[in-house]
């Protein structure tokens, strides 16, 4: 079902934006389903919820659903305060029925049984998931069969469709288990385990969780490092860690003479939990086992049994998938962020000046940008610094800062001009002998004059402005001197500007992941950084830095962060 692009608001539907991944999520649903936001809007819906509505999408997004669909048995507008499902979306709370009616198109009566439940996007977005199934349209293939039972079904769909939406919207493996098990526990379980195979074909008992009085427990003395998975052994656990089966066990299956440690840790699980019954199920990826799965009742009444296998394996299969998904990107991240480490330099020593620099990756969801800081000596005896960020990020991004980096460096050697001069040439080699699509930059010389001054000489090409911070705690951008960006083919020339440096200020070159944060104007961030810096005017360099890093730099920041601090001596 392809979905609308809303460009106009009319007022009555809102702008949205819906990704493939949910469309995906709610056509793999088995029966009716549509989703709103947190006022009952329709943010998107499956064809099966077309077909039956006799809507098409179009006639759907944006409408508020209980105006557009809920009605009594006569076929009337319900009233919102007689509206089980209505009472249920503004508790937040999981709730069904097997008996209410919506209007189809045509403006005919469904009689449909529901069910209702919040859906988290990840991304601290809150919607509503609503499943229906018509109880009769008119054929006799829809009528309820014998021996099936309706609500079950609609449970099980919207836990494999929240499922899929919450392992995925998260590359970090540990958020993906704490996941997992929120949505196991206690719906189907009142205990979760989870074994996960490492790297090197070791088992770690990653997660002993139980639900206990409406609160999560973990039991850290029962996780830890497991034995080797037995190559033979016919026992649950080792089979589902070989990726085999999906088993039932319980206390009495490991009661006999262990074929394996495994079996001994098995054991002593079942011992200390007090697990009557558990369902073991291979975590398994598209190229490897990853791991198992056991849920355990234990206070719950009833055990498991074989009809509940299906669900478990469908459960996860996609928590291997998304764990899969975190692997790979975890190992990309460290490959990236250790050649980015790598290719940045380490500082020059120059008499009378302090430096200190600083790389922080972003920490979430962004991967590895180009951002990048650089100090060395000229052959005229001045210092070079240099701050900048490349377009983009991970590998190709480090890769092209390290092709900025070095290629500037050449420049700045060999060309004895001012750094307006330099950046120019640095900028045609951009555009015609690298990969790089943009980047900003600053490239400034410092040196020292005869009479024992600081004196500061710089060009920038599109990069927020230095911040002079004077020993009083005066703070300034240094705005002067600014052109465009590297990377557009303008042939506009660039200028310079010069200022001299007050006994023992401190000079601050950064990139935007320091002051640009969602939601709040650029303006504000830089305001922000000067409050800061001037209020730490008085600490050393070092404790300066990072106090800074510490205050300035947004919770909701999603790209890295290169700074380079320089103090200049106080006068004797």
């Amino acid at each position: 079902m392809a979905e609308p692009d809303h460009t106009e608001n009319d007022g009555k539907r809102p702008v949205a934006t819906h990704t493939a991944g949910l469309t995906k999520t709610l056509e793999a649903i088995g029966t009716g389903a549509y989703l709103v936001d947190d006022e009952g809007r329709i943010l998107a819906a499956n064809s099966r919820a077309e077909q039956f509505l006799d809507r098409p999408a179009g006639d759907l997004f944006g409408h508020d659903a209980h105006d557009l669909l809920h009605r009594d048995s006569h076929g009337h507008p319900l009233p919102r305060t007689q509206c089980r499902m209505r009472q249920a979306f503004h508790a937040g709370r999981t709730a069904q029925a097997d008996e209410d009616y919506f209007v189809r198109g045509d403006g005919s009566l469904l009689q449909i049984s529901w069910l209702i439940t919040p859906f988290g996007l990840g991304n601290q977005e809150h919607r509503t998931l609503v499943l229906f199934q018509p109880r009769y349209l008119g054929e006799p293939d829809s009528l309820p069969q014998p021996g099936t039972t309706l609500l079950p079904e609609l449970e099980r769909l919207a836990l494999l469709a929240a499922t899929t939406t919450q392992l995925t919207s998260t590359l970090d493996a540990d958020e993906a288990l704490r996941r997992l098990v929120t949505l196991v526990v206690p719906r189907l379980a009142d205990w979760a385990i989870i074994d996960l195979i490492t790297e090197r074909d070791e088992v770690w008992r990653t997660v002993v969780a139980e639900m206990d009085g409406g609160v999560l427990v973990h039991h850290e003395e029962l996780q830890g490092p497991m034995p080797p998975i037995p190559e033979e052994s016919p026992m649950p656990l080792s089979r589902a860690l070989r990726g085999v089966a999906s088993t039932l066990a319980g206390p009495q299956t490991y009661q006999g003479a262990p074929d394996s440690g495994i079996a001994v840790e098995q054991r002593r699980l079942f011992d200390a939990t007090g697990i009557h019954s558990a369902a073991i199920a291979p975590i398994r990826s598209t190229r490897a086992v990853l791991g198992a799965l056991t849920l355990g009742r234990a206070k719950q009444a009833g055990d498991f049994s074989n009809p509940d296998l299906p669900l478990i394996e469908d459960i996860a299969r996609r928590a291997g998938l998304a764990l899969d998904n975190a692997r790979l990107y975890q190992r990309q991240r460290k490959v990236a962020e250790t050649m980015q480490n790598h290719l940045l330099p380490q500082m020059p020593r120059v008499p009378g000046l302090q430096m200190t620099v600083r790389y922080l990756p972003a920490p979430d969801a962004s991967q590895v940008g180009g951002d990048w800081y650089d100090a060395f000596s000229l052959a005229d005896g001045a210092t070079a610094l240099a701050i900048g960020d490349v377009v983009g990020h991970d590998l190709e991004a480090a890769a092209g800062m390290a092709q900025v980096r070095n290629m500037l460096r050449a420049y700045a050697w060999a060309l004895r001009e001012p750094p307006s001069q330099i950046v120019e040439r640095l900028d045609e080699a951009v555009l015609h002998i690298t990969d790089v699509d943009m980047a900003t930059m600053i490239l400034a010389r410092i040196e020292e004059t005869h009479d024992g001054q600081w004196k500061l000489s710089w060009t920038n090409a599109g990069h927020p402005p230095p911040l002079l911070i004077s020993h009083d705690g005066l703070a300034d951008y240094l705005t002067d001197g600014h052109g465009i960006l590297l990377g557009t083919g303008s042939q506009k020339p660039r200028t310079d500007a010069t200022a001299l440096l007050p006994p023992g200020s401190t000079l601050l070159l950064y990139t935007d992941g320091l002051i640009e944060e969602p939601g709040h104007t650029l303006d504000e961030g830089l305001q922000r950084l000067r409050r800061h810096a001037a209020a730490l005017a008085h600490r050393p360099l070092t404790s300066f830095t990072d106090e800074l890093l510490g205050r300035v730099r947004p919770l909701a920041n999603d790209d890295d962060v290169a700074l380079l601090a320089l103090r200049v001596p106080a006068r004797a």
